[in-house]
């Protein structure tokens, strides 16, 4: 499909995934929604940064979360080879098509 081509909202079909409730499955669960917009606003950052960021977050949640989220191909990790490890997590180009959704949340966020 052509990200250009014009799209309007449809009721679901019985047995058919609907493509809202996929992305949702991604970006919709705990932590994960705030892990992308902190890599939005920052691009790049190290575990260490992002555990500081999202107060509350234990290690184990973020860690598996950031997995979720280079499955999906939403961050890509680099390690880098220094003692100590040095670890790097950046939003990819597909992450970034998920900046809009976000400044509409966010707009409509404002308005409650």
């Amino acid at each position: 499909m052509d990200e250009r081509e014009l799209l309007v909202l449809e009721r679901g079909t019985y047995g058919i995934p609907c493509v809202i409730g996929k992305v949702l499955d991604i970006i919709g669960t705990k932590w994960t929604f705030l892990i992308i917009r902190d890599l939005l606003v920052e691009e790049t950052m190290r575990f260490s940064e992002l555990l500081k960021s999202l107060e509350g977050i234990s290690p184990k949640t973020l860690s598996l979360r950031l997995k979720e989220l280079e499955d999906q191909g939403i961050v890509s990790r680099t390690i880098y080879a220094e003692v100590p490890p040095r670890v790097e997590y950046t939003i990819t180009e597909k992450g970034k098509r998920l900046e809009p959704i976000f400044i509409e949340l966010k707009r409509f966020g404002l308005t409650l």
